[in-house]
């Protein structure tokens, strides 16, 4: 090979990666939003489930070792995002710390629900 034709294959390899890298930023930030959403799906099952067996009230606010045995594998999930969860009332959704980057089960955030308060 010459010297032109290495040049022009690294220049193309280049600007392929250019174009690459903020795409797979972006995946790697919508697959860690649709894992939080996932855990925090888990985490209302679990208060819903809690709620039934346990003859509560939607006021009802459970902890977290309530809810754990209702968990797949008996613990609270951790955010992707590096968020926390608070599980809120029973008729409330739980909700993540990271909800303004769409980290939440209401994806409008129109109502109180979604904000963390």
């Amino acid at each position: 090979f010459t010297l032109l034709e290495i040049l022009i294959v690294v220049a193309i390899i280049g600007l392929l990666l250019a174009v690459a890298l903020p795409n797979f930023a972006k995946a790697r930030n919508s697959s860690r939003v649709k894992a939080c959403i996932s855990n925090l799906r888990a985490i209302d099952s679990g208060k819903n489930l809690w709620a039934l067996e346990a003859f509560k009230l939607g006021t009802a606010i459970p902890t977290q070792n309530d809810i754990l045995p209702y968990l797949s594998d008996k613990r609270l999930p951790a955010c992707p995002g590096g968020g926390t969860y608070r599980l809120k009332r029973v008729d409330k959704n739980p909700s993540c710390s990271r909800w303004a980057s769409g980290h939440t089960l209401n994806n409008l955030n129109l109502d109180e629900d979604a904000d963390p308060d």
